[in-house]
């Protein structure tokens, strides 16, 4: 038995034989934990554990799948030999029935190809975050940021790559004119932000940015049986872009935060979210950044949503964000340099000493599946730390067949809402627009200049009109030069060319993007 009733479910098994209950108060589960340990202690089992304890509670949950061993959870677990045997030893010294059973799963992907696709919009995801994925200078980020103001002021939606390049280009072309407002726009920015959009599409962002954007309602859903759907970003390819992983999954907190209602103190979570391979939001990340999500883990547990951070070693996480983390799961941590030691005394030291055991002994002898928990009291306060043995899970432990999951994804309710991308007319389209009348009205003006007759109005649009005989020998108007015939001539083939290159340059990204 998981859900133990009364808002608590089963973590492990604690004390000398691990016979004693450990538990997660749902009421507490959004003060947020901290699940961290060296490779192969058995974090992802943990994990996967918990996510199952929150789904049989009712709460939906999205995770990263990084390693692809979370898929499992869509079946029932028990059919492997090799682990079956263990994990019911397991269970039964923890003194629990092992009721295996499927879980509700929805499978996600960026990339669109292992889960429905996950989209959002330049837009939505703001200029601080975009300069965060772009790895760009804090010029290119005022440069975004101007971006982002005239396109909010001037109603053109930054719906996809080629909106944001377009208006890009837009910047650069009127640099001069935006100077005297927003100060210096040097183009050089400009161009460095192009080209860092260049790098980003061939890392697959291009299918990030777009439309049909993720509801995160889709994400927040129980099925039937009052089950909480588990979520699963397929993170095994996104993973060979860091940032890009990174940057996903800030927005998707921020999303949350911005939002979902204040509920005050639920009695369960809302959402529970679990970021694995947490170091990868921090690393580099700039003050502003760190700041932003400290804040936002600070208040979104009055908007019911449950945060887990999932790393190797506890140091991975700001002080100033693993100061909100309530919950602590510690698998074991190795000290084979000096720098390794200090960093296991300073797990130590984050936990309510126990008089049974030396907390850092026994975050350095825990063996695989078991580990230093500290979970919070019915007063809200720190437990003191045990040594437990994590409940085996009930679901199948690692991937699952690519047919079973294709099976899943085509039988989603989501499936005929996310499959296929809409481009709806946003700032791409506006501006080209924008840049063919400008042109057209420059080549009217220029006709009109060129060969308007002394003394003989010529109405516009007249290269058009039948009517009107132009003979080579006709002299241009008194005042212009050939020189100033010339001029306006060029200026007419720039505007032209300069509309055709907007147009060519995106559709080709965006033919080949799909």
């Amino acid at each position: 038995m998981v859900d133990l009733g009364g808002g608590r479910v089963l973590v492990g098994g604690g004390g000398p034989d691990h016979a004693e209950p450990q538990e997660l108060l749902l009421k507490y589960a959004n003060r947020h934990g901290l699940i961290a340990g060296a490779t192969g202690t058995g974090k992802t089992v943990t994990l996967q554990t918990l996510a199952e304890a929150l789904s049989l509670a009712g709460v939906p949950v999205v995770l990263a799948d990084v390693k692809g061993d979370l898929a499992g959870m869509a079946q029932p677990g028990g059919a492997d030999p090799r682990l079956a045997a263990a994990f019911a030893a397991r269970a039964a010294q923890i003194g629990v029935a092992l009721d295996h059973q499927g879980f509700p799963v929805t499978f996600w992907d960026v990339f669109g190809d292992r889960g429905h696709p996950v989209r959002t919009t330049p837009a939505e995801m703001g200029p601080l975050l975009l300069s965060r994925l772009m790895d760009l200078t804090p010029a290119q980020e005022g440069v975004m940021n101007i971006v982002f103001r005239i396109a909010d002021e001037q109603a053109l939606p930054i719906l996809d790559l080629k909106d944001l390049r377009s208006m890009l280009i837009w910047v650069g072309e009127n640099a001069k004119d935006l100077s005297l407002r927003f100060g210096n726009v040097p183009t050089a920015s400009v161009g460095a932000i192009q080209r860092a959009l260049l790098v980003l599409e061939n890392q697959g962002a291009d299918r990030l940015f777009g439309e049909p954007a993720l509801e995160l309602a889709d994400m927040m859903r129980l099925d039937a049986s009052g089950k909480g759907v588990v979520n699963i970003l397929a993170a095994d390819r996104l993973m060979q872009s860091p940032r890009l992983y990174a940057t996903l999954l800030l927005w998707l907190l921020s999303e949350l935060f911005e939002q979902l209602p204040e509920v005050g103190d639920p009695d369960k979570p809302r959402l529970a979210f679990f970021f694995d391979e947490a170091h990868l939001l921090f690393d580099d990340a700039p003050d502003a950044l760190i700041d932003k999500v400290e804040q936002v883990a600070r208040l979104i547990r009055s908007k019911g949503v449950s945060l887990w951070f999932v790393t190797q070693n506890p140091a991975d996480v700001p002080e100033s964000v693993l100061g909100q983390l309530g919950n602590r799961i510690q698998h074991a941590l190795r000290a084979f340099t000096p720098r390794d030691t200090r960093a296991l005394k300073t797990a130590a030291e984050n936990y309510r000493a126990n008089p049974a055991f030396d907390t850092v002994e026994a975050i350095r002898q825990v063996g695989t599946g078991e580990a230093v928990t500290s979970l919070l009291d019915a007063k809200g306060a720190p437990g003191m730390a045990q040594r437990t043995l994590i409940r085996p899970p009930l679901s199948q432990l690692g991937p699952i067949p690519d047919e079973v999951r294709a099976g899943i994804i085509r039988l989603s309710p989501l499936a005929l809402k996310y499959t296929r991308p809409i481009d709806r007319d946003s700032a791409h389209e506006a501006l080209a627009r924008r840049t063919a009348q400008a042109a057209d009205e420059a080549a009217d003006k220029a006709d009109a200049d060129l060969f308007e007759m002394p003394g003989q109005s010529v109405r516009r649009g007249r290269r058009h009109d039948p009517g009107i005989q132009i003979r080579p020998d006709q002299p241009v108007r008194r005042g212009d030069s050939i020189a100033t015939a010339f001029g306006k001539s060029m200026a007419r083939s720039i505007g032209t060319r300069a509309g055709s290159a907007i147009v060519r340059g995106v559709l080709g990204s965006l033919f080949r993007g799909r």
